[in-house]
């Protein structure tokens, strides 16, 4: 069972007609003989809209109890359990009342979606997550109710339902939109005039951007390369603040106004291995996170001491084009400590942009010292530290001096100050240091007698002693905490980096593809290594074979990586960079357990597929066992009895009867020979042995035999002579087209003609390509259906037992694809089936002198 195709019904504003073109829409479906049921259409009272709703099946709604207030809502359940073609889901955006089985609806049209029932929607621009931001400073009205552009983004089909402001405001002042006690106030608040044309640019632009999309989808398909801008990369820097969400849907914007933009979110995580953290949030982090990957994006969690030179050097590592950058939350006054972030990265961002984003919590940071600058005993701290607590004492003792000192208990308080601060910079042994470096000169210079290390009063030689044991106490305070808080850190940042393990191998492709590679580059990113590499040795003392790497050169053999981490004895993960201390190594193992977990996933996921191609042989085989037991016992069983009867001789035949007994006969042998050649050359298909030899071919000297097998009044055709040759193998070409014209005359009425129409397509940039249509005005095949007419064995509809074994089409196609090309079904306008043959054309460079181009616009020979 094959997913649901998704169709979305776009609007700018409530009003426009979304839910309306629905309806419209499930009509002329439903008169094209498609089930279609209303799962849920809110008219709010739109007259027209109800009038539309009358002619088709209504699932009743499920009632729900809130708070207690009854709400009716779609009941999923029950759509599913009627499992129509197609289900009307008005509202994508709509919240459900708690108690529903999902928070969105959008959440429940995807459920519909996985059980291969197709669904039509409705949306308004207004209601996408990262316009959020944008439609509350047009309109001053936040929207609540929003649903992630990704699931838009996967919409088969998305039709924008424009209609001017003018318009608008004429339907609603009608009534035609709300009740007439809320016209006045629509019409001067969010309906004004300026909102609904900001809201209307930005549906437009969004539904452009949908297009290029679609555009470069549909050159991947076709082998089409070309030249297009570079890509925007918009890097986005996280702090794990509450002004995240702000800047990640400024990037998402930014990223979606060029074609192919690319959203990457990064976090800054200040370590000696993994030993440190920034100071976000973790939480918040993590739904920073859900919502990047919402919008299209991807999150990466760096290691770097310097946040500023840690985003430039992602930055520069995925050669970003933009930087988004959030205005600092510190107060002023801690700009004492340096410039900050924003400042360093856009002085020396060099050609990439940056965007400082203004925001609600600019400037309102908590007013104490970064964490940092009391918890980071790294060596530049301790070097300070051992400064201050050796250098300190005899500094002060000078300036003292000069000054005439202040008193011992004052003196005594001054150096204790000193000891402390030794303590808060530089941790336990700067402080020690300082606490005896400070008590000798105070007792050499400040305590009587001076200038000699004697102490005459009891009281002072007390005084002393406790001055060196408070040092030393809190500077062994100090260190403590500062070491505990470096734990806490610690497990906080291994906690967050395996809940981005867990989710990269859950979010992962089931057989595993590409989810090792992420593994790896997310390994690399976290440790601060050069490259990753999962290493496999298939036989005992045999080579290591890389299954999966990240960064440049990663290592071939465990011993020639800095780190190696066994897994078992026949797997390894390897880095290449630094050494890392034995607390990282732990969590290291983390990693490399779960990449072996995703290793023999991916595995398991390819003797599946194995198995599953097992069971289609063994279904084809079946299926051709049933085909020989019939259609092909049929043409012999009719082949003999005319021979039977043509030798009695019991019977005088006259010649018309002869006549009519011997056409029999070729008739029979000419369907055994159809039936044959399909049989054999599907099994070539299924076995891999077709090897087609590709070789400059005329397509206007290929079509006139592929059409010998049909009446030559039942085909029109339109073959050029001007188009360029291809590249094909003839023979496999003529088979191809002539069981696609073949299908096309046998579902085409009596008395009208199949077209055979051949064009040239000169893309842009791209290579030429010859694309042959064969249309005809038959019944026409569903949407669903589409796909699964090329499957083996495949009859539509009520086609006879007689017609053949269903393989025409799949034949056709797989001989097409074997020579690079394409076979596609479409819709005839006005009704019927079109076969799309697609195939490239041979490459002429140009005569000297001759003109570039034929002066036509490239994209309007893509459309025919």
């Amino acid at each position: 069972m094959g997913r649901g195709r998704l169709r979305i019904y776009l609007g700018a504003a409530p009003g426009v007609g979304k839910t309306y073109a629905m309806l419209a829409e499930a009509h002329r479906r439903q008169q094209r003989g498609t089930e279609v049921v209303v799962a849920f259409v809110e008219d709010h009272g739109r007259r027209l809209t109800g009038d539309l709703v009358a002619g088709l099946e209504v699932v009743l709604r499920q009632q729900v109890v809130h708070r207690g207030a009854r709400f009716s809502e779609m009941d999923l359940d029950a759509v599913l359990a009627r499992r129509p073609q197609v289900a009307l889901v008005d509202e994508l955006a709509h919240t459900n009342v708690p108690g529903c089985r999902n928070e969105k609806r959008w959440q429940d049209v995807e459920e519909l979606l996985a059980a291969g029932i197709d669904v039509i929607s409705t949306v308004n621009i207004q209601h996408l997550e990262s316009l959020g931001d944008v439609v509350e400073g047009i309109t001053g009205v936040r929207q609540r109710e929003t649903v992630p552009d990704e699931v838009v983004r996967r919409a088969d089909q998305i039709e924008l339902v424009d209609m001017s402001p003018q318009a608008l405001r004429r339907r609603l002042a009608h009534g035609n939109v709300y009740a007439p006690e809320k016209i006045d106030a629509a019409l001067a608040n969010y309906f004004r005039p300026g909102n609904l044309t900001a809201l209307r640019e930005l549906a437009l632009l969004w539904t452009a951007d949908r297009v290029d999309e679609y555009l470069q989808k549909y050159r991947a398909e076709q082998g089409i390369e070309g030249t297009w801008q570079a890509r925007e990369r918009i890097v986005v820097g996280l702090t794990g603040g509450p002004e995240g969400a702000t800047l990640i849907r400024r990037a998402a914007r930014i990223a979606a106004r060029g074609s192919g933009g690319e959203l990457l979110a990064v976090h800054i995580s200040r370590s000696d291995g993994l030993a440190g953290t920034g100071h976000g949030s973790p939480q918040t982090l993590i739904e920073q996170r859900a919502l990047v990957e919402s919008l299209g994006g991807t999150f990466h969690a760096v290691l770097g001491d310097d946040p500023a030179a840690g985003l430039l050097d992602f930055a520069r590592g995925v050669n970003a084009t933009q930087i988004v950058l959030g205005t600092s939350r510190r107060p002023a006054w801690q700009y004492l400590y340096g410039p900050g972030v924003g400042t360093t990265v856009t002085r020396e961002a060099g050609d990439i942009d940056v965007h400082m984003v203004s925001h609600e919590h600019a400037g309102s940071g908590r007013g104490r010292i970064p964490i940092r600058r009391i918890t980071d005993l790294g060596r530049t701290r301790t070097v300070a530290g051992w400064l201050i607590g050796l250098a300190g004492p005899p500094l002060l003792a000078l300036v003292l001096t000069a000054i005439g000192g202040l008193g011992l208990s004052t003196d005594m308080l001054l150096f204790l100050s000193l000891t402390v601060l030794a303590a808060l910079v530089g941790g336990l042994l700067p402080a020690i240091g300082s606490a005896l470096v400070g008590s000798s000169v105070l007792n050499y210079y400040f305590t009587p007698p001076i200038h000699t290390f004697t102490i005459n009063e009891p009281q002072n030689i007390m005084a002393v002693a406790i001055f060196t044991v408070v040092g030393v106490s809190v500077a062994s305070v100090v260190d403590l905490a500062a070491r505990r808080t470096l734990q806490a850190a610690r497990s906080q940042t291994e906690a967050q980096t395996l809940s981005a393990l867990a989710g990269t191998v859950l979010r992962g492709a089931p057989n595993g593809d590409g989810v090792l590679t992420a593994l790896m580059e997310q390994v690399r990113e976290t440790f601060g290594q050069d490259s990753a590499a999962l290493l496999e040795r298939p036989e005992p003392l045999g080579a290591w074979v890389a299954v999966a790497s990240a960064g440049p050169h990663p290592p071939t053999r465990p011993e020639a990586a800095d780190v190696d981490v066994p897994v078992g004895e026949s797997l390894a993960l390897v880095l290449r960079g630094r050494v890392l201390p034995a607390a990282d190594r732990r969590l290291l193992g983390a990693f490399a357990a779960q990449a072996a977990v995703v290793l023999e996933r991916r595995r398991l996921a390819r003797e599946a597929a194995a198995a599953r191609r097992e069971a289609e042989g063994n279904r084809i085989r079946t299926a051709l066992l049933a085909a020989v037991s019939h259609d092909l016992r049929t043409p012999l069983a009719g082949i003999k009895a005319s021979v039977t009867s043509l030798r009695s001789a019991d019977v005088d035949w006259d010649p018309e009867d002869e006549a009519e007994l011997l056409a029999g006969i070729e008739a029979g042998a000419d369907r055994l020979d159809h039936l044959i050649n399909n049989l054999l050359d599907m099994s070539r298909l299924q076995t891999g042995t077709v090897t087609p030899l590709i070789q400059e071919t005329d397509l206007d000297e290929v079509v006139p035999f592929a059409l010998g097998g049909v009446p030559p009044e039942s085909v029109r055709l339109e073959v050029p002579e001007t188009l360029p040759m291809i590249k094909a193998d003839g023979g496999l070409l003529e088979r191809s087209l002539a069981n696609l014209v073949e299908n096309a005359v046998k579902y085409s009425p009596d008395g009208v003609k199949v077209l055979v129409k051949a064009d040239a397509l000169h893309p842009a940039g791209g290579p030429g390509r010859v694309e042959l249509r064969i249309v005809d005005r038959g019944p026409g095949v569903p949407e669903e259906a589409k796909e699964r007419i090329f499957a083996p064995f495949q009859r539509y509809g009520d086609a006879p037992r007689g017609a053949g074994v269903g393989l025409g089409l799949a034949v056709a196609r797989g001989f097409v694809e074997a020579m690079d090309g394409t076979v596609a079904a479409e819709d005839t306008p006005g009704g019927g089936l079109t076969m799309v043959v697609t195939l490239p054309a041979v490459e002429r460079p140009p005569e000297p002198g001759a003109p570039a181009g034929d002066g036509q616009d490239p994209l309007s020979r893509l459309v025919t």
